[in-house]
C-alpha cells in the first residue's frame, strides 16, 4: 500500500518531544503533542490539565535557537493530555514516543497506545539507551510489525542526523519508508542502525571524545589546547571537544559512555569508555555543563560587567582565563583551505600536536575498521552518521581516505595500532580507497561483498563535485559541469562563498555557455555556505586608496552580472543553503527561480557595514515594492515595509521566512528541507522550464517610483530614530542613501523608470558612501574581526 503520513502524535513534551513537534509542523504535518495530565493544585483548585504540555512547548517556542521556522508553524501543533486524549491517536499515521527513559514507563504507555492505534500506524521511540528489542514485549503482530527505534539529534530542526533502528520484527517496508520520508520530507539524513548500544553516531562520537580525554592525559595536554586541536581547523564544529560536551551534558556524556563499557564487553576499546576520576568528580559537583551553569566552561561577570569564559583546571579544579593554545605546526595548517590537504599536514607534525593528532586518527580509524559489521554492514553510514549528528564536515572513512588509506595502515601498524581484516583484504585486492566517484555518482566500499556499491539515493540527488570529470570551463575560483540532460552546474570555492572579480566572471561566461548549447544553469555551492556576500576585503582597499574608478568597474560588473542572470535567454536557478547573504542575496532575487534549503539565512546586510545593497538588491527591492502594490491600497505601505527590511539588515532565520520579508517570492520559489536535494530540483525546474518554452523576461521600464512624497516621509521616519538613538548619525546617512535610491531620487511626482535608472541611482549611492570614513571604519572591523564596529 501507499503509506501517507497526514498527522502525526508525540507522546512526550520535554525537550525532545516538544521539539520534534515543532520540526514535524515546520514540514508541515499537523501534530498531536501529548503529556501527563497537569494534576489539580492542593483544595481541588481547577487548574488546566494541558498546563504540562503547554508550558513545554511555550518554552520550547521561546529557546535559542528557534525549534521552528517560522513562529505560524506553531498553529500546526494540537496539546493534550494521556488521560483525555491518547484515543486520538486513532487519527493519526505516525506515533512516536519521547517520555522518560525508562523501559517500564516506555512499555506501560505502549499498552495503553495498543489500546487506540489503528492497525497499520507506525509506531517508534526516540530512545537513545534502551534496546529497541525490548519494549515490545507483550505487544501484538501488527504493532510489532510496524514498530522500531528513530532517534532524532537535539536540537532536531538543526541536527540532521536521524537514526532508524528495527527490531526482528519490524517489516521491511516500514524502514524503507522511514528512511524515504525522514530524508524527502523531514529534511534529514537517515542513517539504517542495528539495534547496538548508543547505534552509531554516540558509539562513535563518545569514542572520538573519550579517547581525546585519554590523550590529553597522556600527552599533558589542556582543555584551552584540546579546544584548538579539535574544532574547525581539523573539519569538526566550533564546540570542539570540551565545549560539546557542556551543550550536550557531562551527565549525558558519562551516561553514554558507561552503557557501552557496560553492554560492550566484546568492545577492544572498552577500557577507553571507563571514567576517568576527574570527570566522576565534576558530575559529583554538579559540574554538568550549560544545564549547571558551569562544566569544563563557566562564564562569569567581570569588575567592569562584561561577560568572560573561564575554563576548567582538571588538576586543580579551579577556574582560570583562557589560555591561547601555541603549536609551531596548527598556524601554518589553518592557512590550507582544503580539508584533506590540511589533515595530511597535520598528521605530519613534528611538534605536540601532530603527534596528538597522529594518535587519535589511528585510534579512531582503528575503532571504525572495527565496527563494521558490529553497528553497521556500510561504511558510509558511519561517516554519514558523524557528519549528520555531530557535525563533522568528512566522516572517519573519508578523513582515512583523505590522507592515504595505504601508507596510514602501514604506520597505524608500526604505532601499535590494528586494523580490521576486511581493511587488509580491501588493499590486497588493489582497491586504494574507501570511496569512488564514477560519472558523477559516488560509490562506497561494501566489505561483504568486496565491491563498490553507489550510495541510497544518488539518482536522488546531485553534488556538483561529484563531476570532476565532467568539468566544462574554470578559473581560479569558480568550476563550471556538465551535470547532464543539457544542463550546466556552477560553483566557486571561495572562503564563505565570498564572490569577487573572479566568481562574477565565472557567472557571466557560465551563463554564455549555457546559452550555447545547453537547456540551463543551475548556480550552488557545497560546503558550508552559499555566499556571505561580495569580497569586502576588495571593497576596502579599492576605497581606501581612493581608486574609484576601479570601484566603480567593479560595482557596474555586478550588477551586470545579477542582470545577465535575470535577462538570459536560458533559465538560471540558483539553489543556496547556509548564509546566502548580501550578494548572495541579490544573485538569489534575480534568478529565474530559487531552491532554497530550509535552513538558508538570507538578507540584504549591507547597511551594518556603511553601504547599500549594490548588486542590484535596493534596485530589486523598489521594483518590488511597486509591483506590491494591491488596488486601492496605499502606494508608499509595501515601499516602507521593504525599506525597513533593508535599513535594519533582517536576516531571515529560514528559507520559509524569506518570503514573508520578501527575498522570495511566493509562487515562484520553493524551499527544499534536505539541502541534497537542491541542485536535482533545480535541475529538474530547469528542464521544465525549458521545454515548455522558456522565453526571457524583458528590461523592465514600467516601475513606479513616487518620488517626493515618500522620500520625506522616510526621512521623518530616520529623522525619529536618529533622534531617539536608535540609529547613529551614521546609520542615518546611509538609511537616507538608501530611502533616496527606492524612492526613485528627489522628483517631484511620480513616476515611471526602468531598472537601468534605479541601477544607476544605486551605484552612485553605493560609491559615495564608500568615500565615507566611518564606512571604511566599519568594513576594516569586518576584515578584521568579522563583524561591523557600530559608530
Amino acid at each position: 500500500m501507499k503509506r501517507t503520513i497526514k498527522r502525526v502524535a508525540v507522546l512526550g513534551s520535554g525537550v525532545m518531544g516538544s521539539r520534534i513537534a515543532c520540526h514535524f509542523a515546520g514540514a508541515g504535518i499537523p501534530v498531536l503533542l501529548l503529556d501527563i495530565a497537569t494534576p489539580q493544585e492542593a483544595g481541588g483548585k481547577t487548574i488546566d490539565k494541558n498546563k504540562t504540555v503547554k508550558d513545554a512547548l511555550a518554552a520550547a517556542i521561546k529557546s535559542n535557537p528557534s525549534p521552528v521556522f517560522t513562529k505560524a508553524v506553531v498553529q500546526k501543533i494540537t496539546t493534550g493530555n494521556f488521560d483525555d486524549n491518547l484515543k486520538d491517536i486513532a487519527g493519526c499515521d505516525w506515533v512516536i514516543e519521547v517520555v522518560v527513559e525508562r523501559l517500564d514507563i516506555k512499555q506501560q504507555l505502549f499498552e495503553k497506545v495498543e489500546q487506540y492505534r489503528r492497525p497499520g500506524t507506525l509506531i517508534t521511540s526516540n530512545t537513545s539507551g534502551i534496546p529497541i528489542h525490548l519494549m515490545t514485549e507483550g505487544r501484538s503482530d501488527d504493532f510489532k510489525k510496524h514498530f522500531c527505534g528513530t532517534h532524532f539529534f537535539n536540537p532536531p530542526r538543526y541536527l540532521r542526523l536521524l537514526e532508524i533502528i528495527p527490531t526482528p520484527d519490524t517489516d521491511g517496508s516500514v524502514i524503507d519508508f522511514l528512511l524515504q520520508f525522514g530524508g524527502r520530507i523531514l529534511g534529514k539524513t537517515t542513517v539504517l542502525c542495528k539495534d547496538t548500544p548508543a547505534f552509531i553516531a554516540n558509539r562513535v562520537g563518545v569514542f572520538s571524545i573519550m579517547s581525546i580525554f585519554s590523550l590529553m592525559d597522556k600527552l599533558g595536554l589542556t582543555i584551552d589546547e584540546i579546544e584548538a586541536l579539535t574544532g574547525p581547523v581539523i573539519g569538526r564544529p566550533k564546540s570542539a571537544t570540551f565545549r560539546t560536551a557542556d551543550v550536550v551534558g557531562i551527565d549525558t556524556l558519562v551516561k553514554v559512555a558507561k552503557g557501552v563499557y557496560d553492554n560492550c564487553p566484546q568492545d577492544e576499546a572498552k577500557e577507553l569508555f571507563a571514567i576517568p576520576a576527574w570527570l566522576e568528580k565534576m558530575v559529583e559537583n554538579k559540574w554538568l555543563g550549560d544545564k549547571t551553569g558551569q562544566g569544563f566552561f563557566k562564564k562569569v561577570k567581570t569588575d567592569k560587567g562584561a561577560s568572560e569564559i573561564l575554563t576548567l583546571n582538571l588538576k586543580t579544579f579551579e577556574y582560570g582565563p583562557r589560555v591561547k593554545a601555541k603549536f609551531a605546526s596548527l598556524e601554518p595548517a589553518k592557512l590550507i583551505e582544503d580539508l584533506p590537504s590540511k589533515l595530511k599536514a597535520l598528521l605530519a607534525g613534528g611538534d605536540k600536536a601532530g603527534e596528538f593528532y597522529r594518535k587519535f586518527h589511528y585510534g579512531l580509524f582503528s575503532y571504525v575498521s572495527h565496527r563494521i559489521p558490529e553497528i553497521s554492514d556500510e561504511l558510509y553510514r558511519i561517516d554519514d552518521a558523524m557528519k549528520a549528528g555531530f557535525g563533522w564536515e568528512i566522516g572517519a572513512f573519508e578523513s582515512w581516505d583523505a590522507v592515504g588509506v595505504a601508507k596510514t595502515v602501514e604506520a597505524m601498524k608500526a604505532a601499535g595500532y590494528s586494523v580490521a581484516p576486511w581493511v587488509d583484504a580491501m588493499l590486497a585486492a588493489g582497491n586504494k580507497t574507501f570511496y569512488i566517484t564514477e560519472n558523477g555518482k559516488r560509490k562506497a566500499y561494501d566489505p561483504a561483498s568486496k565491491t563498490y556499491k553507489l550510495l541510497p539515493g544518488s539518482d536522488a540527488f546531485i553534488i556538483l563535485s561529484n563531476y570532476s570529470d565532467k568539468i566544462v570551463w574554470k578559473n581560479n575560483s569558480c568550476k563550471l559541469y556538465d551535470i547532464g540532460d543539457e544542463v550546466l552546474g556552477l560553483q566557486w570555492n571561495t572562503k564563505m562563498g565570498t564572490i569577487g572579480g573572479d566568481v562574477l566572471g565565472g557567472i557571466q561566461t557560465a551563463i554564455e555557455k549555457a546559452e550555447k548549447g545547453f537547456k540551463g544553469l543551475v548556480i550552488a555551492n557545497e560546503g558550508a555556505n552559499f555566499s556571505a556576500g561580495a569580497n569586502v576585503g576588495m571593497i576596502f582597499m579599492l576605497a581606501i586608496e581612493q581608486e574609484y574608478d576601479e570601484l566603480d568597474m567593479a560595482v557596474r560588473l555586478f550588477q551586470n552580472t545579477t542582470m545577465r542572470a535575470r535577462y538570459a535567454s536560458v533559465p538560471v536557478v540558483v539553489a543556496p543553503h547556509g548564509l546566502a547573504l548580501g550578494g548572495g542575496c541579490e544573485l538569489s532575487m534575480h534568478a529565474d527561480k530559487v531552491f532554497a534549503a530550509a535552513e538558508t539565512y538570507t538578507g540584504l546586510v549591507e547597511l551594518g557595514v556603511g553601504l547599500i545593497p549594490g548588486g542590484g538588491g535596493t534596485k530589486e527591492f523598489a521594483l518590488r515594492a511597486a509591483d506590491d502594490v494591491q488596488h486601492g491600497e496605499p502606494e508608499n505601505i509595501p515601499l516602507q515595509n521593504r525599506f525597513l527590511t533593508v535599513a535594519t539588515a533582517k536576516v531571515a532565520t529560514s528559507a520559509f521566512e524569506a518570503f514573508d520579508l520578501g527575498y522570495y517570492r511566493k509562487g515562484v520559489d520553493e524551499v527544499v528541507m534536505n539541502p541534497d536535494y537542491r541542485v536535482a530540483e533545480a535541475k529538474r525546474s530547469i528542464i521544465d522550464l525549458y521545454d515548455n518554452g522558456y522565453v526571457a523576461p524583458v528590461p523592465r521600464t514600467d516601475i513606479k517610483v513616487l518620488g517626493r512624497s515618500a522620500l520625506g516621509a522616510l526621512l521623518a521616519g530616520i529623522n525619529g530614530m536618529q533622534k531617539g538613538n536608535y540609529a547613529t548619525d551614521h546609520d542615518a546617512l546611509v538609511a537616507r542613501k538608501l530611502a533616496y535610491v527606492m524612492c526613485g531620487g528627489d522628483l517631484s511626482e511620480a513616476t515611471l523608470v526602468s531598472e537601468q535608472y534605479l541601477l544607476d541611482l544605486e551605484r552612485q549611492n553605493f560609491l559615495s558612501l564608500c568615500g565615507e570614513r566611518k564606512t571604511l571604519e566599519r568594513l576594516q572591523s569586518v576584515i578584521k574581526t568579522g563583524k561591523p564596529v557600530r559608530n
